[in-house]
């Protein structure tokens, strides 16, 4: 698994943890019963931890448990009449095409990153990265003769994604920039760097993009995801193949995918009337 998905097991059980100290400190995980997982759900819900959020943690949980019971460290499984709180399913937050073109044109390229930021939300909206592929990639995955780059995605999966001429041209006048930083040796092959020459963190990727929408005085709740979001979904709506934005995503499922059809109603509309026999 990614490293931010282990981080993210690791802290639903340090919830757990907590929960334990707090209540029954002499208790081993091997004894805990359904009834103080019970007691633990009201705990974190007193927390006033989100249903989404308690949702997360119930997974961990419910997965450290499983693994407990195949390590046969439990004959029985107390996490199986256990059910997450109940979530609506959220869309995600889209921008338009002019919001992301207002976005970079927030970009001062005066500013020593003002080129490089420019090329990373052309990457981010032109590719449909997700940060951790974005801040990963390579000189060396760059393939600007063929029109695609080749990423990283999730479970260390590779894939290639087309990309296109405007975003290949900013990451093109980026790289005149970085020749002139001195960059750490290990990070000679990463794409985009710091003032420091060393690669760039998710954090600040999600920095940087929170000064461009506050800048650009967009008023949404917008992350570096938004653009990977926007990217799949202006894609549906100028007729673009399911299977192929599937792909272009990384997606596992194509459930996922379907996701950002329910986002342009009109055009699910338009491709009833023109392909269905009956219409």
């Amino acid at each position: 698994m990614s490293s931010n998905s282990i981080s993210a097991y690791q802290n639903d059980i340090k919830k757990l943890r907590e929960y334990l100290a707090s209540r029954k400190p002499s208790m081993p995980p091997t004894q805990i019963d359904f009834e103080d997982l019970r007691d633990f759900l009201h705990w974190i819900n007193e927390l006033g931890m989100s249903p989404r959020s308690q949702s997360r943690v119930i997974s961990g949980i419910k997965a450290f448990f499983k693994y407990l019971l195949i390590e046969n460290y439990i004959e029985r499984d107390p996490t199986e009449l256990l059910e997450s709180p109940k979530i609506g399913k959220r869309l995600p937050q889209i921008l338009t095409v002019d919001e992301i073109d207002q976005i970079i044109g927030a970009i001062d390229l005066s500013l020593p990153e003002g080129q490089r930021n420019k090329a990373i939300i052309e990457s981010l909206y032109s590719c449909g990265l997700r940060v951790s592929e974005l801040i990963h990639l390579r000189l060396s995955n760059l393939y600007f003769d063929k029109g695609f780059i080749r990423v990283i995605g999730k479970g260390n999966k590779e894939r290639l994604i087309p990309i296109s001429r405007k975003a290949m041209q900013e990451i093109n006048h980026y790289l005149e920039d970085r020749r002139h930083l001195a960059v750490d040796k290990n990070c000679e092959d990463i794409l985009f760097l710091n003032r420091r020459g060393k690669q760039l963190t998710r954090v600040m990727i999600f920095v940087i993009v929170k000064k461009l929408v506050e800048k650009a005085g967009i008023n949404k709740n917008i992350s570096p995801h938004t653009f990977r979001h926007s990217f799949a979904s202006h894609l549906i709506e100028g007729g673009a193949d399911l299977r192929a934005i599937q792909d272009m995503l990384g997606h596992e499922s194509i459930t996922t995918t379907e996701t950002y059809t329910h986002l342009d109603r009109t055009y699910l509309r338009e491709t009833i009337i023109e392909h269905h026999p009956r219409s």
